[in-house]
């Protein structure tokens, strides 16, 4: 499913939420990538697991540094990238299409709220470049 820009939702720890229906596919950004360098093992969640809105997710090493990946909803995940997992590489590669990090079941629709558009994103890394 190709995802309209514009229907994404970003989080201040630089991942985004695209959904459909009450399924939301969640991944980090591309300015998340640029900041960690070329990405070398990638961790995602099974299937069952339940997250809470913020709670750490999955995990994405790089060659600078290893960083969690949280998630801006709270819900059950149904699906984990095992395809990122195989090959990291192609987080730097398409970080908000194809190598998106794992799906989730939404608990609660009104999480979404507190995200930001692609507009407030780019501002807010405008204004917190690191």
């Amino acid at each position: 499913m190709v995802v309209n820009m514009s229907e994404k939702k970003f989080s201040k720890k630089h991942e985004w939420v695209s959904l459909d229906g009450d399924t939301a596919t969640v991944g980090i950004t591309k300015h998340a990538t640029e900041m960690l360098g070329d990405i070398v093992f990638v961790e995602v969640p099974e299937a069952g697991k339940i997250v809470e809105k913020d709670g750490q997710a999955a995990v994405v090493e790089s060659t600078k540094a290893a960083s969690d990946v949280y998630s801006p909803i709270s819900g059950e995940i149904i699906e984990g990238n095992k395809s990122i997992v195989d090959d990291p590489g192609n987080v730097n590669s398409d970080p908000e299409g194809a190598s998106w990090f794992f799906k989730i079941k939404l608990k609660n629709k009104s999480e979404l709220d507190s995200l930001m558009s692609i507009t407030e994103y780019e501002k807010f890394v405008a204004e917190n470049p690191s």
